[in-house]
């Protein structure tokens, strides 16, 4: 599985790259803090698969990168070739790059 670090993110950010960005943690989680993704709980990845793009690079993120990396298995099944996972979650970007951000 392909596994992208927050710094890597913060580039894509910062430069203004064509991405998707998804996050797979729980509502609750994300009202407390999130990185602008679009918010699709792991539990209905499949139902919502229509809402992932398939021609440009997606990054699957959630709280540490476990839910992500379970995401990106699910969708791999799916015919999905084009997602990396960010490593360490929303935890390592608190840590590594916003320590500001609200962490749970």
């Amino acid at each position: 599985m392909k596994e992208i670090s927050v710094q890597e993110l913060k580039e894509k950010l910062d430069k203004g790259e064509d991405f998707q960005l998804i996050d797979v943690r729980e509502d609750f989680e994300y009202e407390m803090s999130n990185l602008g993704g679009t918010l699709i709980p792991l539990g209905g990845i499949l139902i919502e698969v229509e809402k992932i793009d398939k021609t440009k690079p997606v990054v699957v993120m959630c709280r540490s990168g476990k839910r992500s990396a379970a995401a990106i298995m699910q969708l791999e099944q799916h015919g999905f070739t084009n997602l990396a996972n960010l490593k360490g979650g929303i935890l390592a970007w608190a840590a590594e790059v916003d320590p500001t951000i609200n962490v749970y």
